[in-house]
């Protein structure tokens, strides 16, 4: 058994690179041959991880947070595309947020256990869970959690300039400063073939739960249930939105009057000057047309 593992050195600020080694090492001692892939970039490893699929692995596990999952599903996407076996997706938490491993239901702050989740996955043939899919500009990526295009995405461009604080709290700073200069957003808004106009302060589309390390904005979202959930804050003071976004953290806001849920298919978003980031990555300016890719992926959970 070959086991490629990719490691995002800079994920949770450095911290995934002994995460790293000690994976592999825990599937050695379990018997299993290991390619360990580590680069300097984003872009370097992406192609370390696409040549090593081409070579042929029984199973590509990533560990860092949410963007190491966005890179995994795509090569392994891309793989399938090529008519090659499509091999499955293993994640041990290693990064900042690590909303899709959380929806998952693996073990966060035990790599030992998320290893041997991932052993016992494999085993048993893995799970299969759905994706979106972004097209925009000419070109499509898939992502595993939630794509964001307003206030949300503003906080992650931000925070994403800031080379201190670390962490959580860096997000909740950003998101203070962003919110100082915060307008409401003019959307064009296609939803399963119905469109209408949009003031809102953000608009996500999600396949998982949450954004930033545990944001429920759809607690109810499922990973495998063919749809896709359009999460939208319609337009508010920023007093109003300051004293919303705190009760995402426990799936509270979703009674407000200013919040609404639909469960959607494919999506088509439109405004002006905004840019989009899915599972944390950035992703580049609206329009954009996402939509569901049922059982698109084998995870290892």
């Amino acid at each position: 058994m070959l086991i490629a593992v990719a490691v995002n050195p800079r994920a949770s600020f450095g911290r995934a690179r002994h995460a790293g080694k000690d994976a592999a090492a825990y599937f050695r001692a379990a018997g299993a041959e290991v390619l360990l892939l580590c680069a300097d970039s984003y872009a370097g490893l992406a192609q370390a991880v696409e040549d090593a699929l081409e070579q042929g692995v029984d199973a590509l596990v990533v560990v860092g947070g949410d963007g190491m999952v966005h890179l995994g599903l795509n090569a392994i996407a891309g793989a399938g595309a090529g008519g090659r076996r499509r091999v499955p997706l293993g994640i041990i938490p290693a990064g900042t947020g690590n909303d899709t491993a959380r929806a998952l239901g693996l073990p966060l702050h035990n790599l030992p256990a998320a290893c041997e989740r991932a052993l016992e996955s494999l085993a048993g043939g893995g799970r299969m869970i759905d994706a979106g899919r972004i097209t925009a500009g000419g070109s499509s990526r898939l992502f595993a959690g939630v794509v964001s295009a307003g206030f949300d995405a503003a906080v992650n461009e931000r925070a994403n300039d800031w080379r201190w604080p670390r962490g959580k709290i860096r997000y909740q700073l950003a998101m203070l400063r962003e919110l100082a200069s915060f307008r409401a957003i003019d959307y064009t808004v296609t939803a399963d073939g119905e469109q209408w106009q949009q003031g809102a302060m953000l608009i996500s589309v999600a396949n998982g739960q949450s954004i930033g390390g545990g944001m429920r904005i759809v607690p109810g979202a499922a990973l495998d249930d063919g749809y896709l959930d359009l999460f939208i804050v319609n337009r508010l003071s920023r007093t109003r939105l300051l004293a919303v976004f705190p009760k995402v953290f426990a799936g509270k806001h979703v009674g407000h009057p200013a919040v609404r849920l639909r469960r959607v298919r494919t999506v088509e978003l439109s405004a002006g000057n905004i840019v989009a980031y899915a599972d944390g990555e950035r992703i580049g300016a609206l329009p954009m047309t996402i939509e569901v890719v049922p059982r698109a992926v084998c995870v290892l959970a």
